[in-house]
């Protein structure tokens, strides 16, 4: 039975998908206005000022576009210059040029023809997916803290469950063993990491709204979040940490007169950020691409006939869905990997020295020892 219902739908995807690839190669004959498939890659890739319709190129959501210029702010919906209108505005004009120095941008048109390129600070698709992934992981946390607040102990269930499954497993598995006392200090900022990264790689799946944009595939979003773990391992840094930088354990002759070793620990501080960066930014944006670059083979084989274009398209959409899944399955690990080595590298940081730590447990066993013992009562 399994095998028959598995047949009707080979026979069905094939018989709807050959008539669409058909009618793609068509098109492509016939309208050589079309993008290529370079521009409809880093279109997807790249930031936008609004924000794509479904099965529609030729609309968007439009989203607010706010100007700084030399003749001070100017706001107006982007609808009014993606559409490759110019917006007049006054004796202000507003366009977004098709090539040239500022491609993609909106810029302003002066008197003499020249275009100026005001301080840009839209809201632009990448902005606003920031905010949602924020909105997000708020809601998420104060989902399952509400539910602690007013039933206690009971176990949560349904998608509360699911939440506080992720975050025992990555406060209980990652930091706890890891930070071991410190993890209470840094535990919210890791989370966050965590939920963040994983919100964002989630919503760069979707193709429609509140998704499409593709952020941990951007360098500068991956980037701002390692200078956040680079800024929680060296502003908390321990004396330790510091002098096994400056002065390591390591024979003299590596450090006097030519600092080999200092030099190579401070290069590793910088270093370790860079590898967060590109780690992250890396897989997500290859996951993309891949996909991407399957969906094109259906038009890129458009022109080659219909029986070729079928089976292209056959195979396209299945390895894309294969992909998507795998997709899926990396944007968890890619944020637990970013999130374990955060914690890896607080935890160098803030690492105290074999003396501190005699200390410590000298203190601790001092105030165990000033304690009051209780008396026993003899029956």
């Amino acid at each position: 039975m399994m095998k028959k219902i598995k047949t009707i739908i080979w026979f069905l995807a094939v018989a709807f998908l050959i008539p669409l690839a058909a009618n793609a190669a068509e098109e492509a004959k016939t309208d050589s206005t079309k993008p290529t498939p370079k521009d409809i890659i880093f279109e997807h890739l790249g930031d936008g000022y609004g924000w794509e319709v479904p099965f529609d190129h030729h609309h968007r959501i439009p989203l607010p576009v706010i100007l700084i210029g030399k003749d001070g702010v100017n706001c107006f919906m982007s609808s009014r210059v993606t559409g490759g209108e110019k917006y007049v505005d006054g004796d202000k004009t507003f366009f977004i040029p098709k090539k040239g120095k500022y491609k993609g941008k909106v810029v302003q048109e002066m008197p003499d023809g020249s275009q100026y390129r005001p301080w840009d600070i839209s809201i632009t698709k990448n902005v606003c997916e920031l905010f949602i992934a924020c909105i997000l992981v708020m809601l998420s946390v104060f989902y399952v803290a509400r539910w602690h607040r007013r039933q206690m102990y009971k176990a949560p269930r349904k998608m509360r469950g699911i939440l506080e499954a992720l975050i025992a497993f990555i406060y209980d598995g990652v930091i706890k063993p890891t930070l071991g006392d410190r993890s209470a200090k840094f535990g919210p900022f890791l989370l966050t990491v965590f939920f963040f990264i994983l919100y964002l790689n989630l919503l760069g799946l979707m193709v429609i709204f509140p998704g499409g944009a593709n952020l941990t595939g951007n360098i500068a979003v991956t980037l701002v979040l390692s200078i956040f773990t680079f800024f929680a391992t060296n502003l908390f840094g321990t004396k330790h940490y510091w002098k096994e930088i400056f002065w390591p354990d390591v024979p003299l002759w590596l450090k006097f007169p030519i600092p080999i070793m200092p030099v190579i620990e401070l290069f590793g501080v910088f270093t370790k950020p860079a590898a967060l960066t590109v780690r992250l930014f890396a897989n997500m944006m290859g996951g993309h691409m891949i996909v991407i670059v399957l969906t094109l083979l259906i038009f890129i084989f458009a022109a080659l006939g219909p029986v070729v274009t079928g089976a292209t398209t056959v195979f396209s959409v299945l390895f894309s869905i294969f992909m998507l899944l795998i997709d899926v399955l990396v944007s968890f690990i890619q944020a637990y990997v970013f999130t374990m080595l955060s914690t890896l590298f607080i935890s160098f940081g803030t690492e105290k020295g074999h003396e501190e730590k005699h200390k410590d447990n000298a203190n601790e066993k001092k105030e165990l020892e000033s304690e009051p013992k209780e008396e026993t009562l003899v029956a």
